[in-house]
């Protein structure tokens, strides 16, 4: 598994879909995921504000995982099935042990973000469908965004969502 980080979210110019776009915290691999627009808006709000902050629909799945004596660590991609990405939420009860259960990729990511959990790739995925950052930002991850939204404009400009499948 590969630590990621979140480098943008953007709308794919063709298709209207939102896309986040992952790069490796220790290496130069991104990973463009097209998103659901619901789970879009709770990653473009970010990380929950306060403890008491509840106001997105995935924010009442921390309370319930709490209550059953658990805790959230962590959100993977674990898998890549006919160009579908499979995802699980990585959970530690009291004495712990971990525990995952298996969700959307959208919702895992979505809560990995507003929670400020990690995010990993399965290393499989990222040698099948990795792209160099420099491929969807010359100017790198770390130029202004203005830049980088032009310069990923421009790959989303050349791709649909059947690319990555």
């Amino acid at each position: 598994m590969a630590a990621m980080r979140m480098l943008r979210l953007i709308v794919h110019a063709r298709s209207r879909q939102p896309v986040l776009v992952l790069g490796e915290v220790d290496g130069d691999r991104c990973l463009p995921v097209f998103l659901r627009p619901q789970q879009a808006e709770v990653i473009a709000v970010g990380p929950r504000a306060a403890a008491d902050d509840q106001g997105q629909v995935q924010d009442v799945l921390v309370p319930v995982v709490g209550a059953l004596g658990a805790r959230i660590v962590a959100a993977e991609l674990t898998a890549l099935v006919d160009g579908v990405y499979e995802a699980e939420l990585v959970l530690r009860d009291v004495e712990d042990s971990e525990v995952r259960v298996g969700v959307r990729p959208s919702d895992a990511l979505a809560l990995a973000v507003r929670e400020g959990v990690g995010i990993s790739v399965a290393d499989a995925i990222l040698d099948e469908v990795g792209q160099p950052v420099s491929d969807l930002f010359p100017d790198g991850a770390d130029a202004p965004p203005a830049e980088q939204l032009k310069d990923f404009r421009e790959f989303l400009d050349e791709v649909s969502p059947d690319d990555f499948r």
